[in-house]
């Protein structure tokens, strides 16, 4: 027996039977209509355990007894519900859907029927071996693409065969159970970005088929890959209690619903797989403000450095009004007295030393200039020797056996509790208010270990509570101002997820300070981000030649222009080239907000010394090409989706580039780029078919 949904571009075909679960069995619009999979839920209850002695989330015994009760359908909306005698457990399988996005997003949801309680360990979200039925290949011809991230070090993917990663062939036939290795990532505590990226592609070796998936959390997830006895599966969830000591008590009253999942499915490879994920992720946005993409100018990166004051601030603001900058964002150091504010923070009070006339007396001159507001916090942290860190109570702290959680000098905000919410919203009631501010870049610099265990619970059950809470914060913020935007940061990008990005209107995509090694963050970003949200700081200086100005400004021009740098030092010439990135930019607004990444050299392992990232619109297309010291004069750059078309190549900025020149190749689909002049330099081009 089947369920079948469709949303148009997706088709989900679930199978089941009186004595095997339901199974996701196909993701294709165009396949199979039935078949037998792997189970759709997989539960790690205290009691039960898993059938075979693993690591892996696969071949639970409350997954393998679970059985098919019923299922609910609506244009956007399909519920699948089964149920486990032996343990009473009801589970509930959610999948969303928005016509003509070939991707939905799914949860479960876990209950008991009765009169007992279970003790969860970890519930999967998306369980499934669609993509060998979908794609009509084997292990032994899929590869898996995955992301690890470091602070200055984000985006650095990867694709590796299945066998490779670790799916080892052991002749499951010949032992009669499925094999135990699985390739897995596991991102712990709450930088969810922080060591791997929580998205994957499984994509068969010929690139005629792929899989996406990503997890929409801002906390602890996992994901892993493994080989069953006659296929294999993908399973995605949330915290669990081996990775992350999380566990949760559910009952008839008391119901667990998993971190949300999105999976994609595209005809082709790594880009029309992360194609698909972008569709997704813009089709999901709760703010639709974001193809605005007003441009900001930011005071820090490679400019005052944690250091404003207000004679600083006045000619930087009268500098990036200039250039055409729309907000203006006040970094870090704003409420510093003594020099020694990381572990005195919490309060987010203007410095008088910094501001004799007042933090009104900048904030003034940024709307007189004709720009918003803007200013940093650090909402989540108290700092040790800041009074609020005697005035809230300890609940409203993480805390593990009955000691506040410290790092750095710093404790973390549990928003649980109600004083904390009401603390960080009376900060952002008043700096509105009394300022106009208009723009809050969230940063977020700690990691508090597995959670906390306040209230008694497991610290990873407290650590989800949190991070949901996090979340409901944000909405509240946005509902009582809705001209707010904010910014979404964590040490660079290690918070990069769709769970907040799907709020938030701006990621920051590294604190690189180095402009020749941000080229390859910033071409991979997409994979992780839109390219409206991506912002890639442009932080040319003063003693920049034009070429190395060109260089770093270029890194922002296809993503969201992120602006610092001396402009007030700048000389007419140079300045002058910012304004022109500032003006290209915010005439490709529209444009790359509806667009799609493209990667000429590939996504994977991609360093250099040529760097290429580019975007797909309705009626052309864009690549940035940066050329770093030591490469050649010149490089091709597949372009397969233009190939046996006429294509003129123009550049967009700078407009001016004498040392550039470029030949198509229309019958190969390459693009050939000659540089005469010294690296590093970049250019942004616009190729019309």
């Amino acid at each position: 027996m089947t369920v079948t949904w469709s949303t148009g571009a997706i088709r989900l075909v679930l199978a089941h039977a009186e004595d095997r679960p339901v199974s996701l069995v196909s993701l294709r619009p165009d396949g199979p209509t039935g078949g037998i999979g792997v189970p759709l839920v997989e539960v790690q209850a205290l009691g039960h355990g898993r059938f075979s002695g693993s690591h892996r989330y696969f071949d639970t015994p409350i997954g393998a007894r679970l059985r098919y009760r019923s299922h609910v359908v609506s244009t956007d909306e399909l519920r699948v519900v089964q149920h486990d005698p032996g343990s009473g457990l009801v589970v509930t399988s959610v999948f969303q859907g928005v016509s003509g996005v070939p991707a939905v997003r799914t949860w479960t949801e876990v209950e008991v029927e009765g009169d007992g309680e279970v003790l969860l360990q970890a519930v999967t979200s998306l369980s499934t071996g669609a993509f060998l039925v979908d794609s009509g290949r084997s292990v032994d011809e899929i590869d898996l693409v995955h992301g690890d991230s470091d602070w200055v070090a984000e985006s650095r993917w990867h694709r590796t065969p299945l066998r490779e990663a670790g799916l080892v062939p052991i002749d499951p036939a010949v032992h009669h159970q499925s094999p135990r290795s699985r390739f897995a990532l596991t991102s712990r505590s709450s930088w969810s970005t922080g060591e791997h990226l929580p998205s994957g592609v499984l994509v068969a070796r010929d690139d005629s088929w792929a899989m996406a998936w990503q997890v929409e959390h801002n906390g602890a997830w996992h994901w892993e890959v493994g080989e069953t006895l006659d296929g294999a599966y993908v399973a995605v969830l949330g915290p669990a209690d081996a990775e992350h000591q999380w566990s949760e008590v559910v009952s008839a009253g008391r119901r667990f619903t998993t971190v949300p999942v999105s999976v994609a499915v595209a005809a082709g490879g790594v880009d029309e797989a992360f194609g698909a994920l972008t569709r997704q992720r813009r089709a999901t946005m709760r703010d639709r403000r974001a193809p605005e993409l007003p441009v900001v100018f930011n005071d820090y990166m490679n400019t005052l450095m944690g250091d404003p004051t207000t004679e600083k601030l006045l000619p930087l603001v009268d500098a990036a009004a200039d250039v055409g900058a729309d907000y203006f964002c006040v970094d870090a150091g704003w409420y510093d007295e003594d020099g020694r504010w990381w572990d005195s923070v919490g309060e987010w009070r203007p410095s008088r030393t910094r501001f004799p006339g007042g933090f009104g007396e900048v904030a003034d001159r940024i709307r007189e200039r004709g720009m918003v507001p803007g200013i940093w916090l650090e909402p989540e942290v108290v700092g040790v020797r800041s009074p609020l860190a005697r005035t809230l109570p300890d609940d409203a702290f993480f805390q593990r056996q009955g000691t506040r959680v410290g790092e750095q000098g710093r404790f973390h905000l549990d928003l649980r509790h109600p004083a904390a919410v009401r603390h960080l919203d009376e900060v952002v009631d008043r700096l509105v208010e009394e300022f106009g501010i208009g723009y809050l870049k969230l940063d977020y610099n700690t990691m508090p270990g597995p959670g906390t265990d306040v209230g008694g619970v497991a610290p990873g059950e407290g650590l989800l509570g949190h991070n949901r809470a996090h979340l409901a914060w944000l909405d509240g913020v946005l509902a009582r101002h809705p001209g707010l935007l904010l910014e979404n940061c964590a040490s660079g990008a290690m918070r990069m997820d769709y769970a907040i990005l799907s709020r938030l209107h701006v990621q920051s995509t590294s604190d690189q300070q180095n402009p020749l090694l941000y080229p390859p963050i910033a071409a991979a970003a997409p994979a992780s981000v839109l390219p409206e949200q991506a912002g890639n700081w442009a932080y040319a200086q003063p003693g920049m030649s034009a070429d190395q100005a060109a260089f770093t400004l270029a890194t922002g021009v296809l993503g969201r222009l992120y602006l610092a740098g001396r402009v007030d030092l700048m000389d007419p010439a140079r300045r002058a080239l910012v304004r022109e990135a500032v003006t290209v930019h915010k005439g490709l607004a529209a444009e790359i907000s509806a667009s799609v990444p493209f990667w000429p050299f590939g996504l994977t392992d991609r360093t250099g010394p040529w760097v290429a990232q580019g975007l797909r619109t309705e009626a052309a297309g864009y690549v940035t090409v940066w050329r770093l010291p030591d490469a050649s004069s010149a490089v091709d750059l597949p372009v397969p989706h233009l190939r046996g078309r006429d294509v003129a190549v123009a550049p967009v900025f700078p407009v001016q580039s004498p040392s550039w020149a470029f030949e198509w190749d229309a019958a190969r689909g390459v693009l050939r780029a000659h540089h005469d002049g010294p690296a590093p330099a970049a250019v942004v081009l616009r190729l019309e078919a």
